[in-house]
């Protein structure tokens, strides 16, 4: 049976010592967040994940969502207490707007609490996750009457929500979308169609499910310039916050698949359903990438959590499991054997694991402290500037951070060899799990591709260019501490290979798109690596300062250092390598007819 315990101390670490929260108290909603109840919050969610959401996550997996005959979901058994109890202690509305009920604290702790949750048990935590980005789409898309008859309850989690997209059809490309919305007389549409693939459509957790759906009017131009988002309720809200009819939504299946069983993944039948529509008509898509954006955030931090959970139950294994001898000699003669921890390669896994969730980790928050800058600083270059950084890391930390995610999962099972197959022991569920996030809220090569094909360009490359010189400019100051020198070295020089990539692409990409589409990914996993490294500086600086000080927790601080230099010495390679697969191009990609694909 695997265990999890959240990583406070490195939490803590990262928004203390490497982000500084403290020095963004100027800011509306962070007045709140001094360091006594930001350190709180920490303790007190990583309890919570680890001692309520934790023990379910096997359970969930093993027994997973049943439907009934008339279409009501149950999800698997202590889902609904811990989903009570979730509400309860009020950590849906950590980061949510006073105005309708929430806490007001800054993103970066949401990110907090999104990690925690969904390394305890990534299945439960999509209830909750979605309903996160629902409200997004409502505070910047609704109107006030919508805002007020479903943010309070959705704030709270007395409701849940979900977001409705793909169809039997179509799923990258929604302009295939055939879902309808009729216009009523009393303002309302009637929208009817399917839609699949719906995480948490239909479930016993709360009493209303708030969807929101994408669906076209009946004059809507083709394509995706025809795409109208609608509120549908499960069950009809009345004006003074009652329940009313059940609408015509139903769930007609749950999908069958590979992980996180304990979500309801469903077909969703729409039959005339009453609808109200968000933002203008046929412009939908842009209110609902609004939605998308969040989610891609919170599927990147799911990666992260995965590779977490995997390595804590990875790393306990090597440290306990004998097996051979170290190739240096008996590390524990007085034993039949050495810990598996004493084999390099072994500890290569771990090392790969340690390098990346310490610094996905350090990537999230900060892009979790941007996203707050972004809405909330006084100054509108300041908000530009951050808002950038965080378009331009959202398909890097989705793409970036779930493909790694699995494969440290994997890494991590592989540790544990045979008993890691068996399903008792709780690896082999980590992949299975890790796994869809790979592929759900834009699958990794469109992520790629939205990095390439549009953040590139955007604003006249204006936030490629800003990341370059913020990592340029980290690495210069660093170079003048010895400790740190060989480090921003590394990272220099891996930021110039990505600098490199990038005007290949500006010089080859336009003559031949397809040169972008075939580079597109190991540029997403390049600048991965670089944004990665510019955490592992900051880290190691942070931690550098506290051994200088005299701080008390030296052995954390040199395991910075040393986990710093690690990635620095095993992970920066790898840009090279990677800017020489995109400058290969896509000649020899493309160059098969599809005939010679045919394998009969």
């Amino acid at each position: 049976m695997s265990s999890y315990k959240a990583p406070t101390r490195d939490t803590r670490f990262i928004i203390n010592d490497v982000l500084k929260l403290e020095g963004y108290g100027h800011l509306p909603g962070f007045a709140n967040a001094s360091p006594d109840i930001v350190d709180a919050v920490i303790e007190e969610a990583g309890r919570f994940a680890a001692e309520v959401i934790a023990p379910l996550n096997a359970s969930g997996d093993a027994e997973g969502c049943t439907r009934a005959a008339d279409g009501s979901v149950t999800t698997p058994q202590g889902f609904k207490a811990a989903h009570a109890a979730f509400r309860e202690a009020g950590w849906g509305t950590l980061s949510a707007p006073e105005e309708f009920g929430g806490q007001g604290m800054p993103h970066v702790l949401g990110f907090v609490i999104e990690e925690y949750m969904s390394a305890a048990n990534q299945a439960f935590a999509m209830y909750p996750g979605l309903t996160n980005g629902a409200v997004s789409a409502l505070l910047a898309k609704g109107s006030p009457e919508l805002q007020a008859k479903y943010l309070p309850r959705m704030v709270s989690n007395e409701w849940l929500g979900t977001m409705n997209l793909t169809e039997p059809q179509c799923g990258t490309d929604l302009g295939l979308i055939r879902t309808k919305a009729e216009p009523q007389a009393d303002g309302s549409f009637a929208v009817t169609g399917t839609k699949i693939f719906i995480s948490a459509g239909e479930h016993d957790l709360t009493d209303n499910i708030i969807h929101l759906v994408l669906a076209r009017l009946p004059d809507a131009p083709a394509g995706t310039k025809g795409i109208s988002l609608f509120v549908v309720p499960k069950f009809l809200v009345g004006d003074d916050g009652s329940l009313g009819a059940r609408n015509a939504v139903s769930c007609g299946a749950i999908e069958h698949k590979m992980g996180i069983h304990g979500n309801a993944t469903c077909v969703m039948n729409y039959d005339g359903a009453t609808g109200w529509l968000v933002g203008e008509e046929n412009k939908g898509l842009a209110a609902m990438f609004i939605m998308m954006n969040a989610a891609r955030l919170g599927v990147g931090i799911q990666g992260l959590a995965q590779a977490e959970a995997a390595y804590q139950n990875g790393a306990a294994y090597a440290r306990d499991r004998r097996q051979g001898r170290a190739l240096t000699g008996p590390a524990e003669p007085q034993q039949s054997a050495d810990p598996l921890i004493v084999h390099p390669d072994v500890r290569r896994m771990l090392m790969d694991a340690k390098a990346f969730t310490e610094g996905m980790r350090a990537l999230a928050l900060w892009c979790g402290l941007l996203v707050d800058v972004a809405h909330q600083a006084a100054e509108e270059s300041e908000r530009d500037a951050a808002d950038d950084l965080v378009g331009l890391l959202t398909p890097v930390i989705k793409g970036y951070g779930t493909d790694r995610g699995f494969a440290t999962a994997v890494d991590m099972q592989q540790i544990w060899g045979g008993h890691g197959y068996i399903v008792e022991n709780g690896m082999e569920q980590f992949v299975r799990d890790a796994r869809i996030a790979m592929i759900y809220e834009g699958a990794n090569g469109v992520q790629a591709m939205d990095l390439v094909g549009r953040k590139l360009a955007l604003k006249g490359g204006r936030a490629i260019q800003a990341f370059f010189a913020l990592v340029d400019a980290e690495c210069a100051a660093a170079k003048g501490n010895e400790t740190l020198v060989d480090v921003a070295t590394r990272i220099e020089k891996a930021n110039g290979e990505l600098k490199a990539a990038t005007m290949w692409f500006l010089q080859n990409a336009m003559a031949n798109p397809n040169n972008a589409g075939a580079g597109a990914t190991p540029y997403m996993h390049l600048t991965g690596v670089v944004a990665l490294g510019l955490m592992w500086l900051r880290m190691a600086k942070a931690a550098s300062e506290a051994l200088a000080s005299g701080a008390s927790d030296t052995a954390f601080y040199e395991a910075k250092l040393t986990t710093a230099r690690y990635f620095a010495e095993r992970y920066t390679p790898d840009a090279g390598a990677l800017r020489r697969k995109i400058e290969a191009g896509a000649e020899a990609l493309m160059a098969l007819p599809a005939e010679a694909f045919e394998t009969a």
